[in-house]
């Protein structure tokens, strides 16, 4: 078997635990900023307010406006009284969901669950408010399940934290970006964490262009690569929309040579998708709604973005690999963009930078 032109095992990093970020800074732009540059490879090490700098009158940042519902829900079976939790990952049809299930090797379809207010324990005396139905067992230990009624998610679920945060979190707002609109996601597009309402308007005053795209994250947010060759890796959809006016806004950047930004692997995921259906149609960016299946892998060819905001990501995901497509410019200097990446990590790890979701953020330029 010839061997793959990149390994699972090449993205791999030693990270010490401590530097795994388990609050949020206060305040929001208060966090580190490396920045990188790939001609050469070279870092700078700044505050994210300082990301004024670096940025260009004209310029078009793109933003992930999607919202993380309480996506965690937690429950019991009616059968057998036993304890169910269910992540809700992507929305299917009017009440139905595609969901992670625990334990769910013995939730068949035709089992149904009573889902349990927060603060509330089994036992207690209440009337059901919300109820799922397992419809049917997927692969990769997914479910679809009908829930009785969607407008009782906001009151009856948890906020989805990665596994990796242990840490209680007082203010489920602080797990949202400041311009989050159209809810969806089971985890948040952690780039945006870092922008204020403050530095936003700074942002614009400047003359720089923002653009709002709708990305909802789903199951690969959970899911490192298993296997070693990354080329046989399943990425699971995401839903995806396009508005007329940030399509305009991107048609009109490209045509007049300005950078396309994009703060988070999630607005690169649909700027790539995008504008690779644009080019396979011969037409410019256009409005859509629909599936972003893009796998960005070392050698994708970048159609749209041209830098790229971004956190600090887990060994051996799909997103470390993303970024270090992205950094593939520093090959001109003879480092591939994954070693230029993980040179970059390694001294991130020794300058302390905080890591994941609530850690510090990079500037790929």
């Amino acid at each position: 078997m010839a061997r793959p032109l990149v390994r699972t095992s090449d993205f791999d990093y030693d990270l010490p635990p401590e530097l795994i970020a388990q609050t949020p800074v206060e305040p929001r732009d208060s966090s580190r900023l490396m920045v990188l540059h790939r001609d050469n490879g070279s870092t700078e090490h700044r505050r994210f307010t300082d990301i004024l700098e670096y940025l260009r009158p004209g310029d078009l940042m793109v933003f992930n406006q999607s919202r993380v519902i309480p996506a965690r829900l937690f429950g019991v079976r009616d059968d057998n009284g036993g304890k169910v939790e269910l992540l809700l990952l992507r929305r299917e049809a009017d009440g139905v969901w595609e969901a992670m299930a625990r334990p769910g090797r013995r939730l068949r379809p035709g089992a149904t669950v009573s889902i349990i207010p927060p603060g509330a324990e089994p036992v207690d005396a209440q009337p059901l408010v919300l109820s799922a139905e397992i419809l049917e067992s997927r692969d990769g230990g997914l479910k679809a399940v009908r829930l009785s009624s969607e407008e009782s998610i906001d009151r009856m679920g948890h906020t989805p934290l990665p596994p990796y945060i242990r840490q209680r979190l007082d203010d489920p707002e602080r797990y949202q970006t400041v311009y989050a609109r159209e809810p969806g996601s089971a985890a948040a597009p952690t780039a945006g964490l870092h922008f204020t309402p403050e530095l936003l308007s700074r942002i614009r005053d400047n003359g720089i262009e923002t653009a709002f795209v709708t990305l909802h994250v789903g199951l690969d947010t959970f899911r490192p690569v298993q296997g070693e060759d990354p080329t046989e890796h399943h990425i699971h959809t995401e839903h995806y929309s396009l508005t007329q006016q940030s399509a305009d806004a991107l048609n009109r950047a490209q045509a007049e040579g300005r950078r396309i930004i994009a703060v988070g692997t999630t607005s690169v995921r649909v700027l790539e998708q995008a504008a690779a259906d644009a080019e396979r149609e011969g037409r410019s960016f256009a409005p859509v709604e629909g599936d972003a299946s893009i796998y960005i892998l070392p050698g994708h060819r970048f159609r749209a973005v041209d830098a790229m905001i971004t956190n600090f990501h887990l060994p051996r995901s799909t997103l470390l690999m993303l970024v270090s497509a992205f950094a593939q410019h520093a090959a001109d200097e003879g480092a591939s963009g994954r070693e230029t990446m993980l040179a970059a990590y390694a001294e991130a790890v020794r300058r302390r930078y905080r890591f994941y979701s609530f850690g510090d953020a990079m500037l790929i330029l």
